[in-house]
């Protein structure tokens, strides 16, 4: 289901007198209920990532910018905020692996978003030739997953 859509649907169920929708599309099924006054959204937990002490450089070494690599290929990006997972389960084979070919429509991966389970399909035919997300891992709105060539 659409983003945008549950999103309506909770505003919906909150400025109603319904105090429970349950909503089953060809996507999945949702299930909003109201509590005492107020609805609970949960969100998926960021990772906190230490600062890295730097060590001064020394005064006559040449200071020189660490050079990038630039993917190229189509970069397939994250529909939405939630947690990327490569498999439908844990210990189940992953969708793609670096070097498969996928056709455009391919599920790709899963996110999760708000306990519902979101396919990501592939929006171009090529092969995958990175994997820039880890399984598990939070993932923002248009953050890069995956270079497909």
């Amino acid at each position: 289901m659409d983003l945008r859509k549950l999103k309506t649907l909770i505003d919906l169920v909150s400025e109603s007198n319904v105090s429970e929708l349950e909503i089953t599309e060809a996507e999945g099924k949702v299930r909003i209920v109201k509590g005492g006054g107020a609805m609970v959204q949960a969100y998926a937990p960021q990772p906190m990532y230490a600062a890295m002490p730097m060590a001064p450089a020394a005064p006559d070494a040449p200071v020189s910018a660490p050079v990038a690599e630039v993917p190229t290929g189509h970069t397939v990006k994250s529909p939405m905020v939630g947690t990327f997972y490569r498999s439908s389960s844990p210990g189940a084979k992953a969708f793609v692996e670096i070097g498969d070919v996928v056709k455009e429509g391919d599920t790709i991966c899963i996110i999760e978003a708000m306990k519902i389970l979101n396919e990501i399909e592939a929006d171009k035919s090529g092969t995958v030739s990175k994997i820039l997300s880890e399984n598990g891992q939070a993932v923002e709105y248009g953050q890069p997953l995956f270079i497909i060539e």
